[in-house]
């Protein structure tokens, strides 16, 4: 039981049998009244955000959620195909369930999925990842207005913008919360 005394930006919650993370949490302590907690919750099985509001003090629980290191196969049509490491079983995984993660993960690499009851709800990617571009426009000499991009497929089909500096085969690092390009690597 995690007590709202324990409440975190990311703290994993189950409230009536479901999985949430919480967002956002602020304790209020009103002149007339017990103290409150309201939050920000977001549904970790489909992506809704709700607002909740807890007495200072009430308890609720902790979620059967594991985190566990899974090698990503190949895509296979709508699903990724993902393997324990441990028991070498094999997983398809929808990809409404990995959602824009998709983009960041590499056959053949490993990363952590967070599963719960057993079933995969999501992957934790590193902060940021280093892909290859796969395709883009040739950046034209001369044209070097500051700030500017163009957009560029990378091995794993992602589009993102880049500068124009950017040519075909170079390794950027692309941070994974935003999409963003961050660097070239060498």
């Amino acid at each position: 039981m995690i007590s709202t005394k324990d409440f975190r930006n990311g703290l994993k919650v189950e409230i009536d049998g479901k999985p949430y993370e919480i967002v956002e949490f602020q304790h209020f302590k009103p002149g007339k009244g017990g103290a409150f907690v309201r939050t920000k919750l977001k549904n970790m099985l489909n992506g809704r955000v709700v607002d909740q509001t807890f007495r200072s003090g009430e308890k609720v629980e902790k979620p059967d959620m594991a985190s566990k290191d899974m090698q990503y196969l190949y895509k296979d049509g709508d699903a990724f195909v993902l393997m324990d490491l441990e028991s070498y079983e094999q997983m398809h995984v929808s990809s409404d369930v990995i959602g824009t993660a998709g983009g960041f993960l590499k056959e053949g690499e490993t990363n952590k999925a967070l599963l719960y009851n057993g079933e995969v709800i999501g992957m934790e990617l590193p902060a940021s990842v280093v892909l290859t571009v796969a395709q883009t426009d040739p950046g034209v000499q001369g044209d070097r207005v500051s700030n500017a991009t163009k957009p560029a497929t990378l091995e794993t089909g992602l589009v993102i913008n880049v500068p124009l500096f950017i040519n075909e085969e170079d390794k950027i690092k692309v941070d994974t919360r935003s999409g963003e390009y961050l660097s070239r690597e060498k």
